[in-house]
């Protein structure tokens, strides 16, 4: 039996390490499986993983979780987003010590991950590994034993950042396969890593189950689940949902998911006098999840990015229509505008009230368009996600 290691930063809450998790216990089942993780948040990790795989922590400590929010604004070119939110952690408190001693401490604490990441890689014994993190990508290739298969693995949208681009490239040109989630960053990689013997692939995120039963599209109740982080854009769904709830007092927003913004969030939801109107239900496991998919009529993405979208796939599978804005680029590709709901171009935010409305309105249309998402859901079901990776793991792909 061949054995494959996934490289992997953190087990917490994420969309990457939830696809880990998922990739985890398919591949399980036909290979040994070992994830080697560089930091311990959580005792568990945050989804649930198979008792078959083997989990290594390298580090027994927390990664600066703020150093990282910050290299993450960076990366992606938000320079005001990282300005203000500096501002907001230290320089507005003048806690001008506790910036330099976190600053210090983040710094030894990249140094180490190297030092220990790197060493895991050299020792390893897998016949496979997959990295799921650019900076792992490059350690991947450096330090990998001869013979083992590379692969790179990439879930973040560049959004036109060059640089990041370019970042994407030089790690992941000595691999051997690349995988991207979606189309769109498939062709775009292609074209960059053409004069390099690494091989792009497709392969999408996956749906883990399909629910037999379908949310009848009665209840008055929009949904929307992820990180409350700024990049998903929560307060410009608040903002949306206040005007909404002026005209149709009687709908309620289920907004599932944890992160640095809930704070925020719940003062703007007092400000507004929408207790009454709005869930902030916090993290919540999949059954959870499914349970108030179940009872929505429609699901509401506001993310300023977004690469891939599986949280719109799930939706889809209980047969709930989508809308989402044209700048998460992952739901171009999931979203058939005016089919299965709505892509709204340019974050046109009264666009998107008119579109919920109208669904808001018209049950028949919105029970039409949910059949037709979940029509849309079998590319990503479990079993055809699994053969994707079973046939490139088995270097069964097309050059």
């Amino acid at each position: 039996m061949k054995k494959v290691a996934i490289l992997s930063l953190h087990l917490g809450y994420g969309g990457i390490e939830k696809s880990i998790a998922a990739l985890a216990n398919i591949l399980c089942e036909k290979y040994q499986v070992e994830i080697i993780c560089i930091y311990k948040l959580y005792e568990q990790p945050a989804f649930d993983i198979d008792k078959r795989v083997k989990i290594k922590y390298l580090i027994e400590s927390n990664l600066p979780i703020k150093v990282a929010n910050y290299k993450i604004l960076l990366r992606h070119g938000h320079l005001i987003k990282l300005t203000k939110k500096l501002t907001e952690d230290y320089f507005s408190k003048l806690k001008f010590i506790t910036f330099f001693k976190d600053a210090f401490s983040g710094i030894f604490m990249y140094r180490k991950r190297y030092k220990v990441m790197k060493k895991a890689i050299m020792n390893s014994d897998a016949d496979i590994m997959i990295s799921t993190r650019t900076f792992l990508n490059e350690w991947l290739s450096l330090y990998a034993k001869p013979g083992v298969m590379k692969i790179g693995w990439e879930h973040n949208h560049h959004h036109n950042n060059e640089k990041y681009a370019i970042d994407v490239v030089r790690s992941s040109k000595n691999l051997d396969y690349f995988v991207l989630v979606s189309q769109d960053l498939t062709k775009y990689y292609k074209k960059k890593l053409r004069k390099y013997a690494c091989q792009c692939i497709y392969i999408p995120n996956m749906l883990d189950n399909v629910p037999k039963r379908l949310a009848p599209l009665k209840e008055e109740r929009l949904i929307s689940v992820g990180r409350l982080s700024a990049e998903k854009g929560f307060m410009d769904l608040l903002k949306i949902f206040n005007q909404l709830s002026k005209k149709h007092p009687t709908w309620h927003l289920d907004i599932i998911g944890d992160g640095p913004e809930k704070e925020k969030l719940q003062e703007y939801i007092k400000a507004k006098d929408l207790k009454e109107k709005v869930t902030l239900h916090g993290f919540q496991s999949k059954e959870y999840i499914d349970k108030v998919l179940n009872k929505s009529s429609l699901y509401i993405m506001t993310s300023f990015t977004e690469s891939f979208g599986i949280v719109l796939l799930e939706a889809m599978s209980h047969g709930i229509p989508c809308l989402a804005f044209s700048s998460a680029e992952g739901a171009r590709e999931i979203i058939s505008s005016g089919k299965n709901g709505y892509i709204i171009k340019n974050r046109n935010a009264q666009a998107m009230i008119k579109k919920i409305e109208d669904l808001m309105k018209k049950e028949e249309i919105r029970k039409k368009m949910g059949k037709e998402a979940r029509k849309s859901i079998q590319r990503y079901t479990k079993e055809v996600v699994q053969e994707d990776w079973y046939n490139l793991l088995e270097k069964k792909v097309e050059k």
